[in-house]
């Protein structure tokens, strides 16, 4: 099975260096025809079909980023990011030492942020970014052990597919969670009043022989002290038993983290994206050495890291309580045959735009026959302003073959990149957002489909695909998930969407909406004279 999944990977990249090769050579002939002035270059629209498909629950295992918090969209709804991982021992542990004490249980997660100013007297400044809602705002946050076995293959079909795991399973996670939380400091900022602090951690140490003060700075990162005594138990107290000799072992035994998060008092919340697989748990103790000293025993200072690796899941949460209520009024599957007015697009367990092109009979026959050499092809979806106004908007959307759940030749054949910035890669393809230079505000975002309309034009057994439109977090990732239930409309997403905790409206193509919002096909084409 992985050796069919295999060769069949293969096969597309050859095809698409096949198809790129002679897109070049097309490309290179057609150049130099129109530098000879033997060619119009002409514009024609087309209608387009574009409806809205809600994904419902939808596979959030193993992202490269997640978020963690409370976001109220005024457009979308209120929706609380919790957490699922497991934990993986850098060096599994077999033996302890006599009369272990932990010291310090400190769990980490580094917040994605930029340096923005830099002094030797007063510290780094920094600003913290991807995160959505007020600075600072207060939240509960509660750590707990997992009690939610994550297992690595599905146990349905005989363990040969990876085992999934699904937006909407945050009610499993919490159900099972063992004891009391594990972040029980005094200090509020620690559990009941926790905010994403953009300031950087300090840490001053005194030599005891020669009082020197050495100085660390860290950027903004979550650092949160959990319980000692708990991990004593759990953790130090195991070791005998053999159940941090593996990491397979330890997984069984302990099952990972569970991040809640919860409201507090007077407070809306925020949310951040976070990459939770850079984090970790250190746990440091001292012990004594088989030596002695005088008759003494001798103590020696340890450390047991545990990184936030392994499986893990973002659960989401949806409260349509007092805002969304349009996006949430909205049917499940919009209307296929005269198109949406309004398309809502939406990450996480959210929506995607279905377009159906050339829906009238004859019309791609008529393109084919009719000599055409397309120079550009491209759909331009304006924003609703109005209803945006107040929102944070996704500063890039994502269109695939909705059909198979893969990229388009167009996303592949662009080969542009930014390697400060892989998010701002395929500037051709393109799909980001175009602002007002005053307001800053969304206006439109376009997307190139040149090569896919040539292939349908000059090749005769192209299927003629529904394509989707997403929210995406990160343009250079392209696989699909799949939704916790299948249906004959939609089986999975972009896995970039499941990533965005953003959305945006765009006007649709219902023939209601004004023509100079109305989404269409534009094709820009030459003709021989």
């Amino acid at each position: 099975m992985y050796n069919n999944s295999f060769f069949k990977k293969i096969l597309v990249v050859a095809s698409i260096a096949f198809l790129y090769s002679c897109d070049k050579d097309y490309n290179e002939i057609g150049a130099g025809l129109i530098g000879e002035n033997n060619f119009n270059l002409e514009k024609e629209t087309y209608d387009v079909i574009a409806y809205n498909q809600k994904t419902g629950p939808i596979q959030s295992n193993n992202l490269a980023v997640s978020p963690l918090g409370i976001f109220n969209n005024p457009n979308f709804g209120e929706v609380t990011a919790n957490y699922g991982t497991q934990l993986t021992l850098v060096t599994p542990i077999t033996t302890i030492g006599a009369n272990p004490y932990i010291e310090s249980v400190i769990l980490t997660i580094p917040y994605f942020s930029t340096l923005t100013s830099s002094s030797t007297t007063t510290g780094n400044v920094y600003r913290l970014d991807s995160i959505y809602g007020a600075e600072k705002a207060k939240m509960k946050i509660s750590i707990y052990e997992s009690g939610y076995y994550m297992r690595d293959t599905n146990p349905v079909g005989g363990f040969q597919q990876a085992q999934n795991y699904f937006t909407n399973q945050n009610t499993e996670f919490d159900n099972v969670k063992v004891s009391n939380r594990l972040n029980d400091a005094v200090d509020t900022a620690q559990n009941d009043a926790f905010f994403f602090n953009p300031a950087e951690h300090v840490v001053a140490v005194t030599d005891s022989l020669t009082s020197a003060v050495t100085t660390t700075r860290t950027a903004p990162g979550m650092q949160i002290s959990l319980n000692r005594g708990y991990f004593k138990t759990r953790i130090i107290d195991a070791v005998a038993s053999g159940k941090l000799a593996t990491n397979d072992v330890f997984k069984d035994y302990f099952r990972g983290l569970y991040f809640k998060m919860e409201k507090a008092a007077g407070s809306a919340g925020n949310l951040a994206m976070l990459d939770f697989k850079a984090g970790k748990i250190t746990i440091k103790y001292n012990e004594d050495l088989a030596s002695t000293t005088g008759g003494n025993p001798t103590r020696v200072k340890k450390t047991i890291v545990m990184n936030l690796t392994g499986n893990c899941v973002s659960l989401l949460e949806n409260n349509f309580g007092s805002s969304g209520l349009a996006y949430n009024a909205l049917p499940n599957t919009g209307n296929t045959s005269e198109g949406d007015e309004k398309l809502y697009l939406k990450g996480g367990q959210g929506s995607v735009a279905v377009l159906s092109l050339f829906n009238t009979p004859g019309q791609l026959e008529a393109i084919r026959n009719s000599g055409w050499l397309i120079n550009e092809a491209s759909l331009v979806f304006h924003i609703d302003a109005e209803a945006m106004s107040g929102s944070y908007e996704p500063k890039r959307i994502y269109l695939y073959d909705f059909n198979n759940n893969r990229p388009i030749v167009d996303y592949f054949m662009d080969l542009s990149s930014n390697t400060a910035n892989l998010k701002k890669a395929k500037t051709v393809f393109d799909g980001n957002i175009n602002v007002n230079a005053t307001s800053k505000k969304g206006l439109t975002y376009k997307i190139r489909i040149t090569n896919q309309i040539r292939n349908l034009i000059n090749v005769k057994d192209s299927t003629n695909v529904k394509l989707g439109v997403v929210v995406t977090e990160d343009i250079s990732v392209f696989p699909s998930h799949i939704l916790r239930t299948p249906n004959s409309f939609i089986t999975g997403a972009p896995k970039a969407s499941v990533m965005s905790p953003l959305g945006t409206i765009l006007y649709g193509s219902k023939s209601t909406v004004p023509s100079d919002k109305r989404l269409k096909l534009e094709i820009f084409y030459t003709k021989p004279n």
